[in-house]
């Protein structure tokens, strides 16, 4: 399928590693003219070198300002601003059960907040090309995947209600926002890729009773889901969570 995004302009949030990292090769591979995000400047230069050509905006987005000035960056570096990934976030908290308010404040600040202050730091840009949002979620905002963090799951849970609550205003000025919710993928560093050197046994007993297809999925398997819904092609989907786990979520 022709996804028409030869010559949109897209910032990527987090996009240094693993799933945002495919997102921005797989973009840049459409035809988009790419920036991408991280907090961290070493990273952002190891990127330049594997994706050149791409802008590099160094800023942390967990904090209001710093979103405000990417968006400002981005439009310097690209000229205008079609499509923003939010794809900042993290599982890694406390056990079940041991959360406390620091590490709630935390754990929202990397899994909500870097979202909600990238999307209003940008509505205007967005309004200006009526361009697309997608954020990347977890299939722990959907329902309870035992043994995930409950801060994690909660603050997910708390994304998918804003996708779904601020698609109205937003489409109001032309923007679309939606959600893709992964289950397990496999990449370089991931937990899954530790899970595996640990005990490969155990991972492959839980694909057989938790996931339909008994597999991982990988970073491009995200990333063509996300091309798909910032393109003109999905002119039609908005305010949505696009589950993306090989049959793992029952409800």
């Amino acid at each position: 399928m022709e996804l028409d995004l030869t010559g949109k302009t897209v910032l990527i949030t987090g996009a240094t590693r693993g799933i945002g990292k495919s997102i921005a090769e797989t973009l840049r591979a459409e035809g988009c003219r790419v920036a991408i995000n991280s907090r961290t400047k070493a990273d952002l230069s190891k990127m330049a070198e594997e994706l050149p050509g791409v802008a590099t905006i160094q800023a942390d987005v967990t904090r209001p300002a710093q979103a405000e000035k990417m968006i400002s960056d981005a439009l310097n570096a690209l000229g205008n601003l079609d499509i923003v990934v939010c794809n900042v976030g993290s599982g890694s908290s406390v056990p079940p059960g041991s959360e406390n308010y620091k590490e709630w404040q935390r754990v929202f600040a990397v899994n909500l907040w870097s979202t909600t202050n990238t999307v209003e730091a940008a509505r205007e840009a967005l309004s200006a090309t009526k361009g697309a949002i997608v954020c990347i979620s977890s299939i722990c905002g959907s329902e309870v995947v035992p043994g995930a963090p409950v801060t994690y799951s909660v603050a997910k849970a708390a994304l998918h209600a804003y996708v779904h609550g601020i698609a109205r205003p937003l489409g109001e000025q032309g923007i679309r926002i939606n959600a893709v919710a992964p289950g397990n993928i496999l990449f370089d560093g991931s937990v899954w890729s530790r899970k595996l050197i640990e005990d490969s046994e155990a991972v492959q007993a839980m694909l057989e009773k938790d996931v339909a297809l008994t597999s991982l999925g990988t970073p491009r398997e995200v990333a063509e889901l996300v091309a798909y819904l910032a393109s003109p092609r999905a002119r039609f989907a908005t305010g949505s969570i696009w589950t993306l786990d090989g049959g793992q979520v029952r409800s």
